[in-house]
């Protein structure tokens, strides 16, 4: 459903996109993983046609992105994570206009608008402004336009940024619902690590290069063992003293220190007798996919990094749909 060959993005001296390949197969859930400044933003913005690539070879849904911009965006939906409703609106009026847009005829929206509402459990809320929507009521409708035109790829930008961990699964129910009902291809940004775990693949990004890509299983396998994080006053002097003890590879995280061991259980007690730096804390744990971003490209995942899709936000004020013909 998306190729990617050889994807090359320059700004004038800058290489924000080097040279990356990414495949994402029809009707998968794929998930693009990378913080603030990784090429994230690029990439995607490229995908949905805003963006014109310096080099290399790019389709979604098997059309040149290049060539074809305009048939690209009859087959893609996108859902936003800044809110891009009209709140003056009903719900109703946000997708008739939607579909005008995109040139359904008007009994086809009608039909198509009433699917979508059952689809996302708001045919109840149809003729409600969306001012009274709730941040949960808003995401669902939003997806439920994102896919109004049966577009053969939705791109969700930080679906469920913002929202509380029951909204967030009952989004999810919807998705992979939606998933089910209409067969379509979910291409999807998060910095929700036990999110991306929804993913059937995912690819991560950073520094204008995919350093990964996999399933959440086979990502995981390439930390092994176990995860040790501990906690300490002086996490610098911790790392060395663990390197120096025990010959081990450390991350220092602010005041934590990660190391990776074969069996965590057998190797806890002798660390803790060894050590002389004072601990504030120590957990255990099977490889995340935290500690898997952490292991490929040297840091974390920050909050802040959400906020990093300034081009992909921009399309909710840059976006018109195809031009009628």
């Amino acid at each position: 459903m998306i190729e990617v060959i050889g994807l090359v993005k320059r700004y004038k001296d800058f290489e924000a996109v080097k040279g990356i390949d990414l495949t994402v197969k029809d009707g998968e859930v794929f998930g693009f993983l990378g913080p603030n400044g990784a090429g994230k933003s690029t990439t995607i913005s490229i995908l949905c046609t805003l963006l014109k690539a310096t080099a290399g070879e790019v389709s979604v849904a098997g059309i040149d992105v290049r060539r074809q911009p305009d048939e690209v965006r009859r087959r893609i939906g996108l859902v936003f994570q800044d809110p891009s409703l009209d709140d003056q609106l009903t719900a109703r009026e946000n997708l008739e206009f939607h579909g005008f847009v995109y040139g359904l005829p008007a009994a086809v929206r009608k039909e198509r608008i009433a699917e979508v509402l059952a689809m996302v459990n708001l045919e109840e809320r149809a003729d409600t402004q969306v001012r009274t929507f709730s941040g949960g009521m808003k995401r669902r409708l939003e997806i439920a336009r994102g896919v109004m035109h049966h577009p053969s790829v939705l791109f969700l930008d930080e679906p469920t940024l913002g929202l509380d961990p029951q909204t967030r699964n009952h989004i999810w129910d919807y998705l992979h619902e939606l998933r089910r009902r209409e067969g379509i291809t979910l291409f999807m940004t998060t910095h929700y690590m036990d999110e991306a775990e929804f993913c059937e693949r995912i690819a991560i990004i950073d520094q204008g290069t995919i350093v990964a890509q996999g399933t959440p299983d086979e990502l995981k396998a390439m930390v092994g063992g176990d995860v040790i994080s501990i906690t300490a006053a002086a996490p610098q002097a911790l790392a060395e003293e663990i390197d120096r003890a025990f010959k081990l590879a450390t991350m220092v995280e602010r005041d934590r220190v990660r190391v990776e061991v074969p069996e965590a259980s057998t190797f806890v007690p002798i660390l803790v007798k060894e050590l002389k730096t004072p601990l504030r804390s120590l957990t255990l744990s099977r490889p995340s996919l935290d500690d898997v971003f952490i292991k490929l490209t040297g840091h974390a995942i920050r909050d802040e990094a959400a906020g990093g899709m300034d081009q992909f936000r921009a399309m909710a004020q840059r976006w018109g749909g195809p031009r009628r013909r």
